[in-house]
């Protein structure tokens, strides 16, 4: 329970963060990478040494390592894109309704018990996201851009992506990961994110269509290091808990949406509506529909 708590608060923090970004006026890709060096540097040395040598090149979890770096990197630029040509609410609904998918994945693959109260629970907890989310009146959902219907596929993207990496994780952790190697595969993945994203800055840096920021490379360091252990502590819970994961996923995205916004309200005087609250509520329904279905 303790490793889900930890997970809620961590993923929470690294989306308030980025609100932060926003107001200071940080370059996102900037943070990102920075964000990305930092989890290498953190898992480097809660492993107690650099993960990726010859060993772990040849190991069966190597090649899904790189995949997930890759998609992590893109997963979060996407989200800072939609958020930005979209509006957030848009970024948080199309990030957060994507627990269906590992929920469809655990029930296929590994033949989890679906009961009615389940998935009513789930049903339940698509309809909290998007009412936790919906903007108010005073709220732009959409900026000046409805004129590029492609635009629209990109929360479908963000959608798939968070869906298909939530699952992605639960693959590997059930397949390949042990108490000996999952930080060895949590910072292999991490430098994949961080090389992808090392590379790419640099060439910006040198075709000087950016400069280097301090500040980003400050927050890159105060979003990277509990970064690493959200997906530490999700790692162990789904350990915890191998034969329940249709459950866990989840739960886990709703209570990232339920404390998230709690602490907006608290924190960033963030005005929640009326449709807001009742979004909050039946969250709290459907995780006791989900835990105990």
């Amino acid at each position: 329970m303790l490793y889900l708590i930890g997970s809620i608060i961590l993923s929470s923090y690294l989306t308030l963060s980025f609100k932060l970004v926003e107001k200071w006026g940080l370059n996102n890709f900037q943070v990102i990478v920075f964000n990305y060096i930092t989890c290498v540097i953190t898992g480097s040395f809660v492993n107690g040494s650099f993960a990726i040598n010859k060993e772990a090149i040849v190991e069966p979890w190597f090649g899904w390592a790189c995949l997930m770096g890759t998609v992590f990197i893109i997963i979060f630029n996407i989200i800072a894109y939609t958020a930005q040509q979209l509006g957030v609410a848009v970024a948080s609904v199309a990030n957060k309704l994507s627990l269906v998918i590992p929920f469809i994945f655990s029930i296929y693959l590994y033949k989890e018990e679906s009961t009615f109260l389940k998935i009513t629970g789930i049903v339940v907890a698509l309809i909290a996201v998007l009412l936790t989310c919906w903007p108010s009146k005073k709220q732009e959902v959409l900026p000046q851009k409805r004129t590029r219907p492609l635009l629209f596929l990109v929360p479908v993207l963000l959608f798939l992506g968070s869906g298909l990496l939530d699952t992605m994780i639960k693959y590997v952790e059930h397949t390949f990961l042990n108490d000996n190697n999952k930080n060895d595969f949590l910072v292999t993945a991490f430098a994949a994110a961080a090389s992808i994203g090392v590379v790419l800055l640099g060439m910006q840096f040198l075709r000087k269509k950016q400069q280097f920021s301090y500040k980003a490379f400050l927050m890159g360091i105060g979003i990277g290091i509990p970064n690493y252990f959200s997906i530490w502590c999700l790692v162990q819970v789904l350990k915890q808990y191998a034969a329940n994961s249709s459950v866990v996923i989840p739960i886990n995205n709703m209570g990232i949406v339920l404390f998230s916004t709690l602490v907006a309200w608290l924190l960033f005087k963030e005005k929640l509506s009326f449709i807001n609250w009742a979004g909050v509520v039946l969250s709290l329904g459907a995780i006791a529909l989900i835990t105990f279905g």
